[in-house]
């Protein structure tokens, strides 16, 4: 069984930047592809960043190409996810999720392990 937490999240202004972290425990984080989602209210939980068990692959969905940097530190069992000039779209609840397939790819059914979530606001 793996556990996933997350940590980071809070309220900040347009243009601001935050770092969620997401560490595991019960399985050594590099046998596990890792994952952002997000879930804004109203709205369906979506993809948002993976990234694979070596860090040799990465993918964003569009809306934060160039803004949002998915990392992982294997050794610190942790996930990351660096996100740069925030916009009030990108409010949301943000999950950690992780499988031990190594080709888990950007679909919520792809992930069996996610965590709690941590909230992630940003005002205009």
């Amino acid at each position: 069984q793996v556990q996933l937490v997350e940590s980071g999240g809070g309220l900040v202004q347009a243009g601001d930047s935050l770092r969620l972290s997401c560490a595991a425990s019960g399985r050594v984080v590099s046998s596990l592809s890792m994952a952002w989602f997000r879930q804004a209210p109203g709205k369906e939980r979506e993809f948002v960043a993976r990234i694979s068990r070596t860090s040799d692959t990465t993918e964003y969905t569009n809306s934060v190409e160039g803004r949002f940097t998915i990392s992982r530190d294997n050794a610190k069992n942790t996930a990351y996810l660096q996100m740069n000039s925030l916009k009030p779209e990108d409010t949301a609840v943000y999950y950690c999720a992780a499988d031990r397939d190594p080709y888990a790819g950007a679909k919520i059914t792809s992930y069996n392990y996610w965590g709690q979530g941590t909230q992630v606001t940003v005002s205009s």
